[in-house]
């Protein structure tokens, strides 16, 4: 199916007079605000990223019996990696190029992943033992876990924010 096929709805009335459609014009989050469930999806994207990274990190770290802060400090690195590889394989499938794709992940996944890693950490780090606590604790578990479940919490109205603005994954949006 061609590109202008799967995109048919946009001869509607968000049409640009004299050209070709305007590019996602019905779903544009800026005319009616961003729906929660899009927000949700959004957050779930990152956090499936962020979880992976966050937890590989915090596993490696641990296991090596590194300090609390180089610890932190790999999870939270590969919580970005892990984020930011998630959009860009699936912008770099849709057809864009390498450099394309990179801005696009920058620009759709970065405060999402900042906010939910601010949040996951400061949990984590701010729970009495979890940093101290070892892979087969129940604290450690439950601490980095239990993060995970209030960052998805405070990033879900943060990404609602964002989309209706046009920002965030919003932009991924306009590359399917």
């Amino acid at each position: 199916m061609d590109h202008h096929a799967r995109h048919a709805h946009h001869d509607g009335p968000h049409a640009r007079p004299g050209g070709p459609p305007a590019p996602h014009a019905p779903d544009t989050p800026r005319a009616a605000g961003a729906e929660w469930s899009t927000a949700v999806r959004a957050t779930l994207h990152c956090l499936t990223g962020c979880a992976v990274g966050e937890i590989l990190g915090m596993v490696i770290g641990t296991a090596l019996l590194w300090g609390n802060v180089p610890t932190m400090v790999l999870a939270i690195a590969l919580a970005f990696v892990f984020g930011y590889s998630l959009t860009l394989f699936a912008v770099l499938r849709a057809g864009l190029s390498l450099k394309a794709a990179v801005k696009v992940a920058l620009a759709a996944d970065t405060v999402s992943i900042a906010v939910m890693e601010l949040v996951d950490n400061g949990i984590i780090a701010l729970t009495p033992g979890a940093m101290d606590a070892g892979l087969s604790d129940t604290l450690f578990w439950s601490a980095l876990l239990g993060g995970f479940v209030v960052a998805f919490l405070v990033t879900t109205p943060v990404n609602k924010w964002m989309i209706g603005r046009g920002k965030g994954h919003a932009v991924v949006h306009a590359h399917h």
